[in-house]
């Protein structure tokens, strides 16, 4: 592993100054749950890494009139442990539970894991990958079982993070730091597709931070989140939904969707809102339809249309 040197800016200026001058060889982190690793790995190699740990100013949970702020440090431990997440924002509860292990949620933070990178193992093996400034996704001719069906191209990973999913669905804001300033950005517009550019996974530049998330107020009376897993309790998502509805006399008046483990963004799922809206839990129970004809799957991952289709299922019961 190469030497580094390690900062411990005590503000977000501070470090939002540090990360910019040296635009090319640093990395911000908290947790460190995923940087170290890829690290270690010899995936990327910095010469400066930032540790945002000191900042205490970014680690905490505050109700607001409109909704909920998570600063940006705060922990999936501290998230999941929370009163007002579990009582009135319980999606992001049951998603930031399916987080990895106990240890790894209480280092873990809400801006690390929905900024993580992806898992594809040519990203992270010894590939020069297209996302690693090569010109091959590896996926497209080889094991392609875990990667895109809807949104790939010209480089097919996934998106790891299951609180970005439940975000998505509950319209949720991110709020960034830069240079002295703020800016808001819907959730839907922070994440970025291949197609607009295959190195990275958002719309972060030098210099910027997550400072917050802001999760508006909603009167959903049925939200789950839902994570299909290969192994054990620590794996990442085969396919994952978030679902956050209202629901009338069991007809569903209108609903959220948002899925995992099938685009290279958190996926919202307008043509399954849309499809269901009207319907009764039984009509989408008893239902055959494929809510996803735009999926353009590989050799391997074909299975993932109806596991998608059946979680919509799954998520009604």
């Amino acid at each position: 592993m190469k030497e580094f040197e390690f900062l411990q800016p005590k503000s977000l200026e501070q470090a939002s100054k540090i990360n910019f001058k040296n635009k090319f060889n640093s990395i911000l982190y908290s947790g460190g749950t995923d940087v170290l690793g890829l690290v270690k790995d010899g995936v990327f190699e910095y010469d400066k890494m930032i540790n945002l740990k000191s900042i205490s100013s970014l680690k905490y949970i505050n109700e607001t009139e409109d909704g909920v702020r998570i600063g940006a440090l705060t922990t999936l431990s501290e998230i999941t442990g929370n009163e007002l997440i579990k009582k009135d924002f319980p999606l992001l509860y049951q998603a930031a539970k399916e987080v990895g292990t106990p240890q790894l949620r209480n280092v873990g933070t809400i801006a690390g894991n929905i900024c993580q990178r992806p898992r594809c193992f040519y990203f992270r093996g010894d590939f020069h990958c297209l996302r690693k400034g090569g010109d091959e996704c590896f996926a497209i001719s080889g094991n392609n079982k875990f990667h895109a069906i809807i949104g790939g191209g010209p480089c097919y990973i996934v998106h790891p993070s299951d609180t970005a999913v439940a975000l998505t669905a509950l319209n949720a804001e991110i709020i960034i730091f830069s240079n002295g300033k703020e800016k808001t950005v819907h959730v839907g517009d922070f994440f970025i597709l291949p197609e607009k550019d295959h190195t990275k996974e958002n719309i972060l530049g030098p210099g910027e931070i997550i400072k917050e998330i802001f999760i508006p107020k909603n009167n959903f009376n049925h939200v789950k989140y839902i994570k299909i897993k290969e192994r054990g309790a620590w794996d990442f998502a085969v396919v994952s939904i978030a679902v956050a509805a209202k629901i009338n006399s069991n007809t569903i008046s209108s609903a959220s969707i948002a899925f995992g483990g099938i685009s290279p963004i958190p996926f919202k799922a307008g043509n399954v809102e849309k499809l269901i809206k009207g319907k009764t839990k039984k009509a989408v129970l008893s239902s055959n339809i494929n809510y996803f004809p735009e999926a353009d799957p590989m050799e391997m991952n074909s299975f993932k249309i109806h596991l998608a289709n059946n979680l919509v299922k799954k998520a009604f019961l």
